[in-house]
C-alpha cells in the first residue's frame, strides 16, 4: 500500500490533468510545481537549502509556463528533495512518516508524463466520437431522419468527416 497509492495519486493526477486544454494545461502544471517547490518551507529542516531548493524550483516552474521539459525535470528535482527528507526523517506531513517518501513515488509519474510533452490521455483511451442519437434510432445504423453513426474521424476534421457515406 506504500507503493501503491502514491503511484494511483500520480495517475489520477496524469488524468484529472488530461481534462485541461492546452496550453492551459501546461501553464496550470507550471504553477503546481511552484507550489510544490514550496511545500517544505514551513518545517523541513533543511535551513536555507530549503530556500534555495524553493527558489530553483520557481526558476524551474517559470520557464516551465513555455516548456514542459521544465516541468518534467523540476517533478524530478522535487523526488530528489523528497528522498533526502525521508532519508533525513523529515516527512512532508509530520504526522504522516512515510510522507515524503509516498511523494518521491508519485512524482516520477507525474515527470514522466511531463517530459513526454504532457499529453491527453483521453485522447487515446476512447478512438471513437460519441454517437449522437434519436429516439427509436439503433446504434451503428443510420435512421432516415439522421446520418450520425460512428466516426473514427478526429475532432479537428470538421462535421463532415465526421458523416457517415450517405451511399
Amino acid at each position: 500500500m506504500t507503493v501503491l497509492v502514491p503511484l494511483f495519486i500520480g495517475v489520477l493526477y496524469v488524468l484529472v490533468n488530461s481534462l485541461i486544454a492546452e496550453p492551459h494545461r501546461r501553464r496550470f502544471n507550471a504553477v503546481m510545481l511552484g507550489g510544490a517547490g514550496a511545500a517544505y518551507l514551513s518545517g523541513g529542516g533543511l535551513g536555507i537549502g530549503e530556500f534555495a531548493f524553493t527558489a530553483v524550483l520557481t526558476y524551474l516552474a517559470y520557464r516551465g509556463l513555455e516548456s514542459w521539459t521544465f516541468i518534467g525535470a523540476g517533478w524530478l528535482l522535487h523526488t530528489a528533495w523528497d528522498v533526502v527528507h525521508h532519508l533525513r526523517g523529515e516527512p512532508i506531513i509530520p504526522s504522516a512518516h512515510d510522507s515524503s517518501f509516498g511523494c518521491a513515488i508519485c512524482d516520477p509519474v507525474i515527470a514522466i508524463w511531463c517530459l513526454a510533452g504532457g499529453p491527453s490521455v483521453w485522447r487515446h483511451a476512447r478512438p471513437w466520437r460519441p454517437v449522437r442519437l434519436r429516439l427509436g434510432q439503433r446504434l451503428g445504423r443510420r435512421s432516415k431522419s439522421s446520418a450520425w453513426t460512428y466516426s473514427t474521424a478526429s475532432p479537428s476534421a470538421g462535421p463532415r468527416a465526421r458523416r457517415a457515406n450517405p451511399g
